[in-house]
């Protein structure tokens, strides 16, 4: 335990106040990817995935979290700076009530002795009738179905929960447990939103205990351009793409011109690609920056590689702005404040093709032939199921190939 481990605690658990996500110790590792982007896009600094694992601990790790890391911290939490959160003494307050309980534990254990056996008596009394019994999962229904093939997209949930006894049930739409369909026990159907495409797992939970899951896949009909407004994006028409390539229109240019706060465009293709291994493929794309005014001065852009079981984010920007980036590959994170990215740094003003090839969780990256970046991962990606492009302000794909590794086929994506 370091130095200012209680310290670090109590902002954490702030932190957690604040999301209303549950308890930490139910979230997986795409819920530490989204608090990630959240912190990154409310003070500008990108803590990796790994980086808030560690803090977390859910990764073993005796080293201190960095001045970098808990100034970030703090100023999520709604401090000016690690300093200025100290300088609160929410800590020493807590020091006080710790010292009365060390001074009371006898009393405070020989209560808790005296109501543990008043529990363990009460409950011996009990009819074994009354004991709950297990929940058989094979009798229980939850079954999914999308309504349409656009977005947005609603999704009919089918349900049997007649072997479920429980004071909580509810359906958990994907990875945020705050995206919740409480359900009754006789109900036979729910319904759930979906505004963004993708493969997601869908989860009933009874008092906490998920008791089945599956894998829920919402597809594009071809190429999507959205604007990303939150939390409901902008949905583009196919007149805003222009034939060829995808690309904004000249409006909705002048729309993100208008916009006062950082915003974001997207490319989605989701949906079934002849089962391409999403350890062994290649993607060639040629990408270009469109917009570099106001907040897009760094010129980022994207390139996501969805799995279902993983994805892959491959981040670029200008030179200057290295230090901002990260790169996912799958349970692998690296974090451009921590690692030397700069290869990642490259001017896309000018049409440029990028190659990304994964052959057995190995990706290399290239930049026309040069390559940029060479690293492995763990974990199966599974198959892929959609590609994103995605851009600060706005940017244009002119080609898009995918091909696979194992069986030797290529799909012209765009």
């Amino acid at each position: 335990m370091y130095q200012e481990h209680q310290y670090v605690q109590k902002c954490l658990q702030q932190i957690e106040e604040r999301l209303d996500w549950g308890s930490s110790d139910a979230w997986h590792n795409d819920m530490f990817i989204e608090l990630s982007g959240v912190i990154q896009q409310e003070t500008k600094v990108l803590l990796s995935p790994v980086t808030l694992k560690r803090v977390w601990g859910r990764i073993d790790y005796k080293s201190a979290p960095s001045i970098t890391t808990l100034n970030t911290l703090a100023q999520f939490a709604g401090y000016q700076n690690w300093r200025d959160f100290k300088a609160k003494g929410v800590v020493k307050r807590g020091f006080g009530i710790s010292k009365k309980i060390r001074v009371n534990l006898g009393v405070i254990m020989l209560s808790a002795s005296i109501m543990t056996l008043i529990f363990i008596s009460f409950y011996s009394l009990k009819s074994p009738d009354n004991v709950p019994q297990p929940i058989d999962a094979s009798k229980v229904v939850f079954e999914s179905r999308p309504i349409s093939k656009s977005l947005p997209n609603s999704v009919v949930f089918n349900l049997d929960l007649s072997e479920i006894n429980a004071d909580s049930i509810h359906i958990q739409q994907y990875w945020d447990p705050t995206k919740t369909i409480p359900l009754s026990a006789n109900q036979r159907q729910a319904t759930g939103q979906y505004y963004l495409p993708g493969y997601f797992r869908a989860k009933l939970i009874a008092d906490g205990k998920i008791i089945k899951q599956h894998d829920l896949f919402i597809k594009t009909e071809g190429w999507l351009a959205t604007l990303d407004y939150q939390p409901i994006p902008k949905y583009l028409k196919a007149e805003d793409s222009e034939e060829g390539k995808l690309g904004l229109s000249k409006t909705l240019i002048e729309e993100l011109a208008t916009n006062e706060k950082p915003l974001t465009s997207t490319y989605h293709l989701v949906e079934d690609f002849k089962s391409v291994s999403g350890d062994n493929f290649e993607l060639r794309s040629t990408i270009k920056n469109t917009y570099r005014d106001k907040w897009a001065v760094c010129q980022n852009a994207a390139i996501f590689i969805l799995g279902t079981k993983g994805a892959m984010i491959i981040s670029f920007a200008i030179p200057g702005c290295t230090s901002e980036l990260g790169l996912m590959m799958n349970d692998v994170y690296i974090d451009g404040k921590e690692h030397d990215l700069s290869n990642l740094g490259v001017d896309l003003s000018e049409p440029k093709e990028i190659k990304i090839h994964v052959k057995d969780k190995k990706l290399s990256i290239f930049l026309e032939n040069r390559q940029l970046f060479t690293g492995s991962y763990r974990e199966d990606m599974g198959r892929i199921a959609g590609v994103r492009y995605r851009f600060l302000g706005a940017g244009e794909v002119y080609s898009s190939k995918l091909s696979s590794l194992k069986e030797e086929f290529i799909i012209p994506l765009l």
